[in-house]
């Protein structure tokens, strides 16, 4: 807790630079406010403002997250479901998030990640490399199947 106190004029104030510094979801500006010493009425009150003066939307958060780390951390879907689920996104929003991401950019991207990790991977026993590449894949997200066939792709060559 904080020994310092704002007015709710002060909490807003503080919330809007939060919001239009980078995107956030009402789980981040509530965990926020809160360290600012905030009532839960006073965390509801900014909050509601922020979505009436558009500085909060669960859905362009939503869309922008997925597009970020897709494109920047090259993240493969089940992660990027996971991380919105844990920051209490809904059903409906994170399947327009998923929207952002074209199939043919998705596939390309998990493409060149399984090739740059198998050729990355330096082990000489065959087993050990292929729980390091399989492992390296399914935590960034990408889907079971889709890496078992690319190993199976990498290891015949």
């Amino acid at each position: 807790m904080n020994s310092q106190t704002f007015s709710i004029q002060q909490l807003i104030q503080k919330a809007e630079s939060f919001c239009a510094y980078q995107e956030r979801c009402h789980k981040d500006v509530t965990q926020k406010l809160y360290e600012l010493g905030a009532s839960a009425q006073e965390i509801d009150e900014v909050i509601s403002h922020l979505i009436q003066h558009n500085f909060l939307n669960e859905e362009r958060f939503a869309r922008s997250f997925a597009r970020g780390k897709h494109r920047i951390k090259k993240y493969g879907k089940v992660r990027i479901i996971n991380e919105l689920k844990f920051r209490n996104i809904s059903k409906y929003n994170i399947e327009k998030a998923l929207q952002e991401i074209s199939e043919q950019e998705y596939e390309a991207t998990f493409r060149e990640l399984a090739e740059q990790a198998w050729h990355s991977i330096t082990e000489k026993n065959k087993l050990k490399k292929k729980k390091k590449f399989c492992d390296f894949l399914l935590r960034k997200g990408y889907e079971s199947h889709w890496v078992y066939e690319a190993w199976e792709r990498f290891s015949k060559d």
